[in-house]
This record gives structure tokens, sequence and C-alpha cells, in this order.
């Protein structure tokens, strides 16, 4: 059923109102975008959209409401200057302006009319249809090996920052046990250094 005028008024002012952000890590939840954007601009939705080409159906993508219209366009100017990561991924995240058709929840636009028919092999359509048909394919699976290896390259980095802070934990751990036990103010009065309190 189609909606009405102002209710598609609606619908299109709150698509102007929606950021579409992309390259998102899949670690990346709800609250940790909103908390994320917070700092900046007032969030009202985050609408994730599930990534259908890929099993594993991560969100790639998410479609975020902001309070205004002058929001949404300051956050997208913002980051389009200046690199945006979530969660010290070493993937920057895109912003555009939202399109219609990236709502999946869209209302039908008042005095559109759909027409479809099935196609003949012999229709010249036909061929494109089945170009189309194979390119999908293809790029189906170029996608999912490119996201299985930038996830990979994603785990070796989160793996190498916790081997650095625990190596940056253990040398804390050696500093305050050398400052506890008096063995610094012993070093201290044997090569004559004056050892500050602070």
């Amino acid at each position: 059923m189609a909606a009405s005028a102002e209710e598609y008024a609606a619908f299109e002012e709150r698509v102007r109102r929606t950021v579409y952000m992309d390259n998102l890590s899949p670690q990346v939840t709800e609250n940790v975008l909103k908390a994320a954007l917070d700092q900046f601009v007032n969030v009202v939705n985050v609408q994730f959209i599930p990534n259908y080409i890929n099993p594993q159906s991560l969100p790639r993508a998410a479609l975020v409401e902001m309070e205004t219209l002058n929001q949404a366009s300051a956050i997208i100017a913002e980051m389009a200057d200046s690199p945006f990561m979530v969660l010290g991924m070493p993937r920057p995240v895109r912003a555009r302006t939202a399109e219609v058709e990236m709502f999946d929840s869209r209302p039908k636009k008042p005095g559109r009319k759909i027409t479809y028919k099935w196609l003949d092999p012999e229709d010249p359509d036909f061929e494109v249809a089945r170009k189309i048909k194979v390119l999908t394919r293809k790029h189906a699976s170029e996608t999912e090996f490119l996201l299985n290896h930038q996830l990979k390259e994603e785990e070796n980095l989160a793996n190498q920052q916790l081997e650095t802070l625990k190596a940056h934990y253990k040398k804390y751990e050696l500093i305050d046990a050398v400052l506890s036990d008096n063995t610094a103010k012993k070093l201290a009065d044997r090569y004559r250094i004056p050892l500050s309190d602070a």
C-alpha cells in the first residue's frame, strides 16, 4: 500500500538526517558506534545493514540517524577531513549521505507503480540478466576472500597490540617492584644519584 504524501515526506526528512557509514569492523556494536559519535553529534538511531553476500552476515555498514540535518552534514564533513577509527582498528570508517534505497523499511512512494515480467530466453535482456548474475557471483566470492584477509590482518594486529600491552605491564610491574622494595633507593645511594620522591 502506498504511503500518503505526508508520510513519505517525513521519511525523506529522516533519510536526509541519516548518514551511511561503511568499512566498519565486525566488532563494532550499536553501543560502541553511538558512544563514538555522541562526542560530536546526537545519535537518534543506529541500524546495521546485514551483509547478505557473506555467509557470516557480519555488519559492515550502518545507517546512523542524527537529530538534525546539520549534525549529519557536520559528521560527514568531519569524517572526510580526518580518519575516524572505531575500536582502534586499522580501517578508517567512511561516511556519506544516506539514500532512500538503503532503507529496507521504506514506504512505497506515492504514485509509483512497479511492473515486472518473466524474460524469454530469446529476449536480448535475458543475456544481460545472465551476465549480471555471473558477475554478481564473481563479486561475492572476491568480497568474501577480501573480507577473510582483512579479518585475519585485524586479528594479527589485535594480537600484536595485546602482546605490546603485556610487555608494557611487565615493565610497569618491574618498576613498581624496584620502587617498593627500596632497590631504587639503594642504587641511588650507591651511585650518589638524587632520587625524586615523585
